[in-house]
């Protein structure tokens, strides 16, 4: 098992940058896809990005492709979501997640564990 706690939410302005950190603690962190989701008010829980236990392979949704930047540390037992050029619509409940398996998955089914969440407020 795994424990997750997010970090770096804030308030920033369209265009503005902010950097979400995501410690783990428990079972080997290394041995986890690790995958960052949103969820705005009223919405569903929508995927974001994803990287492979070594980090070396990355996915993300189209609308924040060249924008975001999904990174891991496993010496550090971290995981960060660089976002760049900020808008609005990125403003959401951030979660990190864990999932046991290999594959990397968009489906916030397919991910075992959750962090509490990060708050991201964009104002226009």
């Amino acid at each position: 098992q795994v424990q997750l706690a997010e970090s770096g939410g804030g308030l920033v302005q369209t265009g503005g940058s902010l950097r979400l950190s995501c410690a783990a603690s428990g079972r080997s962190f290394s041995s986890y896809v690790m995958g960052w989701f949103r969820q705005a008010p009223g919405k569903e829980r929508e995927f974001v990005a994803v990287t492979d236990r070594t980090g070396l392979n990355t996915y993300y949704r189209d609308s924040v492709k060249g924008r975001f930047t999904v990174s891991r540390d496993n010496a550090k037992n971290t995981v960060t979501l660089q976002m760049n050029s900020l808008q609005p619509e990125d403003a959401a409940v951030y979660y990190c997640a864990a999932r046991e398996a290999a594959l990397l998955i968009a489906s916030a089914r397919g991910f075992d564990y959750w962090g509490r969440g990060t708050q991201v407020t964009v104002s226009s």
